[in-house]
């Protein structure tokens, strides 16, 4: 058997040579990692391998357009968004990110299959947040979410994918928006969900974790 010290310079050379090589790299101070790496070998932690989160806690950025991950990467690098998951994990995550790389994640994850969608069991919920995600609440002159999300969910250019979305996940953006500055980008989204009650927020996110948005 080797002595204790040579199997700790055998362990320790073992690390050091996978933090030189871009593709097993974990450094996200290294532009050179590539993209592909970062997603695999970082991201994956909270949001899975292939952008599909188990915990709802993390989105799932499976099939997500590549110009909103872009969009919020960039925000999270700036620092410009400041909800607990954006200090609290992205910030940091997020500082040394090149544009490229950035791109590169964007790019992967919208080549990820989408999530399968999550049945909703409570069919009167169901309805009832669909009716808001097709027609909006009238009411209150709150638009229909697929007027920029697709009919689908699925969507549109700098509007996100909201189909498969953790229904927990989307409750709490959409308390975010409502109720904080926390998200300035999200300026549109603020103006949109002021006038939703705790019950449309709750309803809406389960109908869209249960859409396809194929």
């Amino acid at each position: 058997m080797k002595p204790l010290h040579v199997l700790l310079i055998v362990a320790v050379g073992a690390v050091s040579a996978g933090c030189a090589n871009p593709e097993r790299s974990r450094d996200l101070a290294n532009p050179a990692v590539t993209a592909t790496t970062l997603a695999q070998q970082v991201c994956s932690n909270c949001h899975g391998l292939t952008g599909q989160a188990v915990s709802p806690n993390f989105p799932n950025l499976a099939g997500q357009v590549a110009p909103y991950t872009t969009a919020q990467l960039k925000g999270f690098r700036a620092q410009s968004r400041h909800d607990p998951a954006g200090f609290e994990y992205m910030w940091g995550l997020s500082r040394h990110l090149t544009d490229a790389q950035i791109d590169g994640l964007a790019a992967y994850y919208a080549a990820q299959p989408p999530v399968a969608p999550t049945p909703v069991a409570d069919r009167t919920r169901l309805d009832a947040g669909k009716a808001i995600f097709e027609t909006g609440v009238v009411a209150k002159a709150v638009p229909a979410c697929a007027g920029c999300h697709g009919d689908q969910g699925q969507g549109l250019a700098a509007f996100p994918r909201l189909a498969g979305q953790h229904a927990d996940y989307v409750v709490k953006q959409l308390l975010v928006f409502q109720r904080t500055d926390e998200r300035p980008e999200g300026s549109i989204m603020k103006t949109v969900a002021h006038e939703l009650s705790e019950q449309n927020v709750r309803d809406v996110a389960a109908y869209v974790q249960s859409l396809p948005g194929l």
